[in-house]
């Protein structure tokens, strides 16, 4: 090695060699000087999307579109991840570019504060001057504007093309006319120089959106984590009926494909052979595995169960349902409308006041006491004293207490805007399985024959399921140990495909043995109707009424047989949380509507609908269909919340115009809401519509405090009260600011105080404590 650089070093093409190290050297500045201008570039970006919102969104997803695009080589879901990267990204670039310029033009204001000469006689203090000091204001006041203040000019610029002046537009003419008065003022000495207003002004702002960021920031990756439930290759089986492993991008329609015990299945399909149990409700909602038969459809994404399937391809990519649901989480994403901020009303009311003020006040200045130097102070300390410094911080500091209060009391919210809307819902929808409901089968009746206990029943039972996994098997064995049962052994354990499970059940010294058993042992059966079949049994009448009552009720019934007789029948039902009947009664005491959607049969979701109250019942429907029920209720005129924890409540969950994920639900259905229920509690939802009226009951107050200053303090820097000897200096006037944004900062401290605890209802349990922010 040495020695080729050696050689390379003294051989003519050495000079070559250095031209070359020269030009590298000039390409590594090049590039230097280009990821500064892209750093820039970015930044501007994102100035233009904190101005442009509603759009920021399609911007981002055509960003990541092209990403994906340019860096695809393959990889199963690549073409997927830019998706949830949109709003998070965006988000936390705003975030960063404000909080790296708050502090940077904070550090910048400290020498224009000690050097201000109106601070150091209110204070009592002094610092020492040296040759050249006088420069110091206006020096580090005008890095301050460039660094600090400039971006507001950029955002104000598409307000004023849309003809709609809001916050940025008042603080541009604020800084503006505060920065031109006080270089004005350095050339042509005047009584008031507004530098130190000016720089806590950009301060301030800086602060109030950093706090806002990051509020506000979402990593929205719905669509990622959807695309994550297909699997990233399929076992194709060939001609002469070998499998091979192929990326399932490779698969196409008509190819057969093998789908083992617990795998996902790679596509949409028709069953060619095999029967198993599916596990849909990522996917249609439906509570319980479906039973699969050749020529039974089996949709992309899905799991399933034990038994080996081969499935011929009938839809891939795009064409697939698991597509088409992403597809609609996309559209709702974006279809969400772009909501003006009460700040921002207030300020761009506000612009037009502050105008209006210093016209009149130009105009009856100029009559009094003719154009002079004295007008054009008046006139600019009205339109410094109209900076809104306490509004700038009314709205983000009430939203940064309500964030941390949500979050102590078991609500993470992603959403400021959804947050604000759920004081007003006038709908809120639940799924059923698994918000409402356990998401889990649990017993819930039993009937016996004379003679035979239920604790005996569930004992028996347990010791035959002892081995099985099956959601029937585990309800059986949790309502065994609820009821502290012993179990006895079981051996010969059995499955019988589709009707159910036999063992033989040792009950040598256990109450529930037959009394003419001589070795000890029962031959147990515990199956459905179609057991009941095989084994030729007649049902007696009581049990016949028991199980045609629980259908009624869409309850599942098994049975268990013990030595050829047929001894009880088992209900089992998705087992209702205890929370629900609070909430539905909780809601309609504070008037909001509460509907139930459900991939379940109707039968299914009217018994859940009938024991709690519900008012509307949506059953039997699809993800696409679960989306339009909620765009139903909404062209009613009604504002709907969306509660729900699977992938197929995605859709529905963006589309609402608040979705609330329960957080122990699937990644999707978290990542698709705005606000997440981290204590899975439906009680929660309660504590969200309360905490959303108190935060938009104190952004209003703050809002009047804010306001309330201009609208006393602008008249009075007027000159209103000047002819009885009144009149507001600038110095008073900056005094009265800080005042009001000390009221406001106070007045949001007071949101901690909230009470979130649930009112005691009829027949329902003390609620729980709520926590305060601390």
């Amino acid at each position: 090695m040495d020695d080729h650089k050696e050689s390379a070093e003294s051989s003519p093409g050495g000079e070559d060699q250095q031209d070359t190290i020269s030009h590298q050297h000039e390409h590594g500045d090049h590039d230097e000087a280009i990821a500064e201008s892209d750093e820039q570039r970015v930044e501007q970006e994102l100035l233009e999307d904190e101005a442009h919102p509603a759009a920021a969104s399609v911007t981002a997803s055509h960003g990541q579109h092209e990403h994906a695009g340019h860096g695809g080589e393959g990889h199963g879901h690549g073409s997927h991840q830019g998706h949830g990267e949109g709003h998070g990204g965006m988000h936390e670039g705003h975030e960063q570019m404000f909080r790296r310029r708050f502090f940077v033009s904070m550090l910048l204001s400290i020498p224009v504060l000690l050097y201000s000469e109106m601070l150091q006689e209110w204070l009592g203090f002094s610092v020492p001057a040296f040759p050249g000091s006088e420069w110091i204001n206006p020096v580090f006041a005008v890095i301050v504007f460039a660094y600090g203040g400039v971006p507001f000019l950029q955002m104000a610029v598409p307000e004023l093309k849309d003809r709609s002046p809001g916050m940025m537009t008042l603080i541009s003419m604020a800084i503006s006319v505060a920065f031109v008065y006080s270089l004005a003022s350095v050339v042509f000495p005047t009584q008031s120089v507004f530098f130190w207003e000016l720089v806590t002004l950009i301060d301030i702002m800086l602060l109030g959106h950093w706090i806002e960021m990051r509020s506000v920031r979402r990593a929205s990756s719905a669509l990622d984590e959807l695309a994550k439930l297909m699997p990233d290759t399929a076992e194709r089986i060939t001609d002469d009926r070998e499998t091979e492993e192929v990326p399932v991008s490779e698969l196409s329609e008509g190819d057969l494909v093998l789908v083992r015990p617990g795998a996902s299945i790679p596509a949409d399909g028709v069953i060619e052979d095999g029967d198993s149990d599916v596990n849909e409700s990522m996917i249609t909602g439906e509570s319980k595995p479906v039973s699969k038969e050749p020529g039974d459809e089996v949709i992309g994404g899905t799991i399933n169960g034990d038994g080996s399937l081969r499935v011929h391809v009938g839809a891939t990519g795009e064409e697939t349902t698991l597509a088409g649901i992403m597809r609609l989480v996309e559209e709702a994403q974006q279809s969400k409308s772009k909501t003006q901020v009460l700040a921002d009303r207030a300020a761009g009311w506000l612009f037009y006041v502050a105008l209006g003020a210093a016209v009149v006040t130009a105009i009856a200045w100029t009559l009094t006491v003719s154009f002079d130097a004295t007008v054009i102070e008046r006139v600019v300390t009205v339109l410094v004293i109209a900076c809104p410094h306490a509004l700038g911080l009314a709205i983000p500091l009430v939203v940064a207490i309500n964030t941390s209060l949500a979050a102590r009391n078991g609500m993470l919210v992603r959403d400021r805007i959804a947050m604000e809307d759920a004081r007003n819902l006038d709908a809120i929808i639940f799924d059923k399985t698994g918000t409402l409901t356990e998401g889990e089968h649990g017993v819930v009746d039993m009937a016996t024959v004379d003679g035979v206990d239920e604790d005996d029943v569930l004992a028996l039972a347990a010791a035959v399921e002892s081995d099985s996994e099956h959601m029937i098997a585990r309800a059986i064995r949790e309502a065994a140990d609820e009821r502290d049962l012993s179990i006895p052994d079981a051996t010969n354990f059995e499955a019988i495909k589709g009707r159910g499970v036999r063992a033989t059940v040792d009950v040598s010294g256990f109450a529930g043995g037959s009394s003419d058993e001589s070795d000890g042992g029962n031959e147990v059966y515990v199956g459905g109707p179609n057991l009941l079949t095989q084994l030729d049994s007649e049902i007696p009448d009581h049990l016949q009424h028991f199980a045609d009552e629980a259908g009624q009720n869409a309850q599942t019934v098994v049975y268990l047989v013990r030595d050829g007789e047929l001894i009880a029948a088992v209900a089992m039902a998705d087992v209702i949380r205890e929370e629900s009947f609070r909430v539905v009664d909780a809601l309609h005491d504070l008037g909001i509507e509460v509907a139930m959607l459900t991939g379940d049969s109707q039968d299914v979701a009217n018994a859940v609908a009938d024991e709690l109250g519900i008012d509307t019942v949506f059953a039997e429907v699809l993800p696409e269909d679960k989306d339009k029920k909620v765009q139903e209720l909404q062209d009613q005129g009604k504002l709907v919340g969306m509660v729900g924890d699977g992938v197929n409540d995605a859709p529905a969950l963006t589309r609402a115009d608040v979705g609330i994920a329960i957080g122990s639900g699937t990644d999707v259905a978290v990542q698709s809401a705005d606000v997440i229920l981290v204590q899975n509690n439906p009680m929660d939802v309660v504590r969200l519509v309360k905490l959303s009226k108190a935060s938009y009951r104190k952004m209003q107050e703050n809002i009047v405090w804010a306001a309330g200053y201009n609208v006393f303090a602008i008249p009075l820097a007027a000159g209103v009260l000047a002819p009885i000897g009144i009149l507001l200096s600038p110095a008073v006037g900056a005094l009265l600011m800080s005042l009001s944004t000390v009221i406001v900062a106070i007045n949001a401290q007071l949101l901690r105080r909230v009470d979130l605890s649930l009112p005691e209802l009829p027949s329902a349990t003390p609620p729980t404590d709520a926590q305060s922010a601390d």
